[in-house]
């Protein structure tokens, strides 16, 4: 029987996310933006480029917490 309740290891053991990636034009220059969702909660983190969203994954696979102003303003 599987267990229902994954302990805090287990969890950071395994990571799922909807990746969403798309281009867009600022002042002459292609730019890539993403975003990832969970789909267990629906949260849902936005990345003004594509180094951002792999210096979050690191963070994440580190088992590291990413910090508070990863995100884009």
């Amino acid at each position: 029987m599987t267990d229902m309740n994954p302990t805090s290891e287990e969890r950071d053991a395994y990571h799922a996310f909807l990746l969403r990636l798309w281009r867009t034009q600022s002042q002459g220059k292609t730019q890539w933006r993403a975003s990832l969702e969970s789909p267990h909660t629906g949260e849902r983190q936005s990345f003004a480029s594509l180094e951002q969203l792999f210096a979050f994954l690191s963070e994440r696979c580190e088992g590291q917490p990413p910090e508070d102003d990863w995100r884009p303003r």
